[in-house]
This record gives C-alpha cells, structure tokens and sequence, in this order.
C-alpha cells in the first residue's frame, strides 16, 4: 500500500510538471475551443414567434455587483426594442447574447440619471456591431431631444477616431448616435400610441413620480399578448388601468421598511446626508405590497419585479422582502434577476420562463 501512494504521488508530481510546461499550448487550445463555442451567440435565436421580455438591468442608483442599471428589452417578432439604459446596459445585453446592433427603437421612461447613463454606450456598440445607417430612434418625454443632442455631442471625437480607424464603410457616420422622437400624450395626459409597425403597439401612458414630470410607462402588445412596463412610480391607478388583463406586469420595486431601516441607521451615524436622501426616496417608489395591489388591480397574470431597491445580496432576503405581497396579488410572482427571460409565445395563453445568465 505505502508503494502504491508513493508511486500515485510520484505520478502525480510528474502530471504537475508536465502541466505547468504545458501550460501556454493548453491555454491556447481552451481559449480556441472557447470562442468557437461562444463566437456569434444569440439568445434570440430559437425563440418562438411572439412577445419576450429579457430584464437587461434589474438594479437601482445604489451600488449592487450582481444588477445593471434599469434595462429592460422588448421582443416582438423579428423588432427589438430597449427600455430604459442605465449603467452597463450595454455591456449587460452583449453579455446576456443579444446583440445590440439588433435594436430598432429604445424608450426612455424619465431621465433620471440612472436609467440613462448607459445609453452612450449603448449607442457606440449598436453603431459598431451593426453597421446600419441610420442613428438609434430613442422615444421619450418632453426633453429628450436634449438627453440624445448631449450624448451626441459627449461622443462625436469618438465618432471621428473609429470611422479613422476603421473606415466609413465600417462604420458609417449617418449610423452614429440617436436620433429623439419626443412623446406627446393626448388631451389630458390620455395615453398614446407611439408606435405601431409589423404588428406591434407601443402605447406610452404617465406615471407618478413627482418632482420628476412627466415620467412614462409602456405597453407593448404584439398577436394577442401584452406587456406593461411601470418606469419608475408611487403607486398609481394608470399602471393598474393601463395592464387590464395583460400577460405581464414589470414593475419597479422598493421595499420601504428596508430603505427606512437604512436611513436610520445613516442618521445614528452621523451621516444626514443619506439618512435624508433615504428617507425622500420612500415617497416616488412603490412598495412590494402596492405593487401586488396594483398588479391585482389590472389583472395582470404574472407579476415581475425589477429596480430593486435596496439591494438584495443573498436570495434568503426575498421573504421578507416580499412580505405581504402573496396576501396581496394571486398571480405569478417573479423577483427580477439580471439575464431573467419571460416568454409569450403568439396567440398563445402560455408565459413561460428562463433564465439567461
């Protein structure tokens, strides 16, 4: 026995040698065999004819390594569309195997900053993976013409360096950037369609996020399926009146007690600034309760949450978290994660779900 340990001590001392000198070749061979396995991924391939839902970006302002900022993309048929692009929406949708010279249109719920800090980027590696001609079509409220102007501008060197580096008919200029398409409900703030093609509706309705006027929720309908997207809301009747039996609600999500408990505690110690930042944001946001109310409300079959504030380092957080929400909401429950896939295959009743990443 003592000769047979030493001879598989031996052998494995020699294999250790031999993989350490080996080293450089093995790493070429599994960076090849890599590439090959992942070069050209796209999660959109395979998907059944109909309306998907891919959460890009489920976090908030706060810090939170697992979440990119608010990103939500909308598939309908062969049309891509992005909702929101906070930080590392871009990265984050390259990531999950979308690629993002696939996007037709972007819809940009409020520019507060987090759910727009992404969009440059977004908008360099639409331009650089694509190819296509024409800038971005990014719909939104009043003032978007300003949020795309300022992005061109912050990103016009750049323009300049790649067709230098790479050639215009790489990367053709009049493909660079965005180009606004400012949102103008009907009489009384009615809701409005504000994009119809191929099949597909997106109708844009307010919310309530005050100071922040106006602030935007969409609907997408596409063969017989439906979707919601809150933006960021208190609660309000609009989201409720605006799902009216839709398939899925996604809608922004924070849970006061947490965030209060925060901000006490940033005031024990010290630190007024936070505990009053904290404190204020309590009153713009939904809680996970209203949100089962209103996704109750409007009847919608599956509930999906997403901006999650605070954030939530370990699974064993969502209980509490959603504490109240099953009282609340009979439907589906669903606690966004970056890369979560909610699928609704055409004029079908089936919701069907997966996870990306």
């Amino acid at each position: 026995m003592r000769r047979l340990l030493t001879v598989a001590v031996i052998l494995l001392a020699v294999l250790a040698v031999i993989g350490w000198l080996a080293r450089e070749p093995l790493g070429e061979i599994v960076f090849a065999r890599a590439l090959e396995a992942s070069y050209g991924k796209d999660a959109t391939v395979g998907l059944d004819d109909g309306l998907h839902v891919i959460l890009c970006g489920t976090g908030s302002p706060l810090p939170d390594p697992a979440r990119a900022g608010p990103c939500t993309l909308v598939i309908a048929g062969k049309q891509v569309f992005l909702v929101d692009s906070g930080s590392g929406a871009g990265r984050r949708i390259g990531q999950i195997g979308v690629s993002l010279g696939k996007i037709d249109a972007a819809f940009l719920t409020h520019f507060h900053s987090d759910h727009i800090d992404g969009l440059g980027e977004v908008l360099m590696l639409r331009w650089a993976s694509s190819g296509r001609s024409s800038p971005l079509p990014v719909y939104g409220p009043q003032g978007v013409d300003r949020i795309v102007s300022g992005f061109d501008t912050a990103y016009t060197a750049d323009y300049g360096y790649r067709i230098a580096h790479h050639g215009a008919d790489i990367m053709p200029r009049s493909g660079a950037g965005a180009r606004a398409k400012t949102i103008s409900l009907g009489g009384k703030d009615a809701p409005s369609v504000v994009y119809a093609a191929s099949g597909v509706r997106v109708t844009a309705f307010l919310v309530d996020h005050s100071p922040i006027e106006p602030a935007l929720g969409y609907r997408f309908d596409y063969k017989g399926r439906s979707v919601v997207i809150s933006g960021d809301t208190a609660p309000t009747a609009s989201v409720s009146k605006m799902c009216n039996g839709c398939d899925v609600l996604v809608h922004e999500v924070l849970n006061i007690d947490m965030v209060r408990q925060i901000s006490a505690t940033a005031k024990a110690r010290g630190d007024a600034r936070v505990a009053k930042i904290m404190a204020d944001i309590t009153n713009y946001h939904s809680s996970p309760v209203a949100v089962a109310g209103s996704a109750q409300k409007g009847k919608a079959r599956m509930l999906v949450l997403t901006h999650i504030v605070p954030r939530m380092p370990t699974r064993l957080l969502h209980p509490y978290f959603l504490k109240g929400v099953a009282e609340a909401y009979s439907g589906t429950v669903v606690m966004g994660e970056d890369g979560t896939l909610i699928s609704l295959p055409a004029r079908s009743s089936r919701i069907e779900q997966a996870d990306l990443l």
